[in-house]
């Protein structure tokens, strides 16, 4: 065994990645009959939150670059659920607002998450949960 063997359960990085996949898995498990991705719930949540987001807002929101926001959508609106529109005060800018069938599949998908929801919170509990979501708002907002 090498030393770099060693060193993978002291990475904070691959630990951080790890438990992502593991409760992707567990979200996109429950989100698989509404035909939702995490991510594409994730996505509906901010443009239903904040009808008329701008691209730059809510790429900042997402922890997300542009060019992956954008493959990420492009899905969304091509099945009717995502209208993307010229921002009325700068027509250069792009602004996102969920279609009444965006609206529709937010509502189908929002049961499954919390279901998702619901089995992570037993597992973890509640407390430790709740902390945990706070630690790692603080990390993406506040960095490093």
């Amino acid at each position: 065994m090498s030393t770099a063997d060693l060193d993978t359960p002291l990475c904070n990085c691959f630990a951080l990645r790890q438990a992502a996949r593991h409760v992707t898995s567990l979200y996109d498990r429950h989100l698989a009959p509404s035909g939702l991705a995490t991510s594409q719930y994730s996505l509906l949540a901010h443009i239903r939150a904040l009808p008329g987001i701008g691209m730059q807002q809510l790429s900042e929101r997402m922890v997300m670059d542009r060019t992956s926001l954008v493959r990420a959508i492009k899905p969304l609106a091509r099945d009717g659920y995502v209208l993307q529109a010229p921002d009325p005060e700068n027509s250069r800018k792009l602004v996102f607002s969920l279609t009444a069938a965006g609206q529709a599949k937010f509502e189908e998908a929002h049961g499954y998450w919390a279901q998702a929801q619901a089995e992570y919170e037993a597992g973890v509990g509640a407390e430790r949960a709740a902390a945990l979501r706070a630690e790692l708002r603080s990390l993406t907002q506040n960095g490093l």
